[in-house]
């Protein structure tokens, strides 16, 4: 069997990097960054079944530049690979600087993502919805 082909980048979240969103040296935390992740890959994964979604691993980051206040922050996602209950997904976050409207890369990841029952189990993503189901 071949691997899938990975999908086209599509935007999964944008947000304005706000003043209470630096660290002491005047630039983005990069928890904020990391949560954004974290948010972007559950998006990206439910399009492959509307479940419950947990991060089972955060395979790598690359942060490659600063992100300032008043930039605005797009996070790109595109499936790599699919199991029978996880999907890999790879981040590109861009930045547009609020002084200059140039797009920077500022950071790369990979996570994968199992989608699971009301009692945290892994099941197979293309099984029945989950989403409303009680914990």
């Amino acid at each position: 069997m071949t691997p899938p082909q990975p999908d086209e980048f599509r935007t999964a979240l944008r947000s304005l990097m706000m003043p209470a969103d630096t660290n002491h040296q005047g630039t983005i935390f990069g928890g904020v960054i990391l949560s954004s992740i974290d948010q972007a890959g559950y998006l990206e994964a439910r399009r492959h079944g509307l479940h419950r979604w947990v991060t089972a691993s955060l395979e790598g980051v690359q942060f490659l530049a600063p992100v300032f206040t008043g930039d605005v922050v797009s996070f790109q996602t595109r499936t790599i690979g699919m199991g029978t209950s996880s999907v890999s997904v790879e981040i590109l976050v861009e930045a547009e600087r609020f002084a200059t409207g140039d797009l920077v890369k500022v950071t790369e990841a990979r996570l994968t993502m199992v989608s699971v029952n009301a009692a945290g189990k892994a099941i197979p993503f293309d099984a029945p919805p989950t989403q409303g189901d009680s914990i």
